[in-house]
């Protein structure tokens, strides 16, 4: 480990210089973006290097390079995330440099961080560590017994990480009953009928919807192939499903957008000036559209773009379908991550409560 004085903190307020942090990150951006397919993963991960190289240089005057001292990482972890002390909750970020992070827009607010965000910048780190093959700080025992141990203070301290409210169907009628028959409200009724009816698709993948993968089959039918998503970014697999089936009132709202739009090509779900048809929507704008019709509908909530991916699967559960077949449509592979997305909901609504209910 590399001796704690030979990286005293910088007692002067630091001056953040862009363009050094940008080179000091930049081949490791390179690498990592060269590797990820999604462009969701691309801005992660870029965003968590910069953060690291604008925090080393705060905390330490010197600007980052690989691999990075073990010390640092602790202090990394220590400077963001929260612990018990005798009378309150602190953590070890001066309080200047904070300011001059969230200034300089390396940070949205003041304060610690999520553990789940200290632990992935951790893990992005410990990523560029790996591809330039260098000594890696972040699997050193002390790092690792760090954040196993910040784990279970979390745990017992009650956090729990949070979820984007589920939209079953009987939040998603109420969301498709505020769009009326502009040109705005005829893309929403589509856009919420698609990535819920399609299999809860993500926000980035309703967003990447292209019009040349979406096939009519049949009378209140479409099948949409899906290629690509974040369980399978470089193209569909032997294992996957990439046809995703459009049907019925979802197939009925698909159509009435491509008429009243006009569209032959390119982003199915566009962004609007008014009557003129745009360029595609962000998953950014996926996620407020979401969010906006759930407040037009005074539904009470943490919406977002997942919400529809949480609903999908648990609106299954609800009516009994079969895993493999909530599966085939989600593209999960794994057993434990769709059952992670199932919210019972209230404790009264819990079909397994009712196991002695007569029949």
């Amino acid at each position: 480990m590399t001796n704690p004085d030979e990286l005293a903190p910088l007692t002067a307020t630091p001056v953040f210089l862009p363009a050094a942090l940008a080179k000091s990150a930049e081949t490791a951006v390179r690498e990592i973006l060269e590797e990820a397919a999604s462009a969701n993963t691309t801005r992660s991960y870029a965003s968590a290097l910069r953060y690291w190289a604008a925090w080393f240089q705060g905390r330490y005057g010197q600007l980052i390079q690989l691999p990075v001292p073990e010390v640092a990482v602790v202090q990394f972890i220590v400077d963001h995330l929260q612990r018990r002390s005798k009378h309150a909750l602190v953590w070890d970020l001066p309080e200047a440099l904070d300011s001059q992070l969230v200034a300089a827009r390396f940070k949205q607010k003041p304060g610690p961080l999520k553990l789940s965000t200290v632990v992935h910048r951790v893990s992005v780190l410990s990523k560029a560590h790996r591809l330039h093959k260098s000594e890696n700080p972040c699997e050193q025992p002390a790092v690792r017994h760090l954040l196993a141990r910040a784990r279970r203070a979390a745990t017992k301290r009650g956090e729990r990480p949070t979820k984007k409210t589920a939209i079953t169907r009987k939040e998603l009628e109420a969301l498709i009953a505020t769009c009326d028959h502009s040109l705005e409200g005829i893309r929403d009724r589509a856009l919420l009928y698609f990535g819920f009816a399609s299999g809860g698709r993500r926000r980035s993948e309703v967003a990447a919807a292209d019009f040349a993968d979406l096939k009519r089959a049949g009378e209140r039918q479409y099948v949409y192939r899906l290629m690509h998503s974040k369980t399978q970014q470089a193209g569909p697999t032997a294992n996957s499903t990439p046809e995703k089936p459009v049907l019925g009132v979802a197939a009925d709202a698909m159509e009435a957008w491509i008429e009243a739009s006009g569209l032959t090509e390119g982003p199915i779900f566009r962004r609007l000036w008014k009557d003129r048809i745009g360029p595609g929507l962000s998953p950014a704008a996926v996620a407020e559209i979401v969010q906006r019709r759930a407040q037009r509908a005074g539904i009470e909530g943490n919406f977002g773009g997942h919400s529809l991916r949480s609903g999908f699967i648990t609106e299954g559960g609800r009516q009994g379908v079969a895993l493999p077949a909530l599966m085939a449509m989600t593209e999960h592979r794994s057993v434990a991550s769709v059952i992670g997305y199932f919210q019972a909901g209230g404790v009264t609504d819990n079909p397994a409560a009712r196991l002695l209910d007569d029949t």
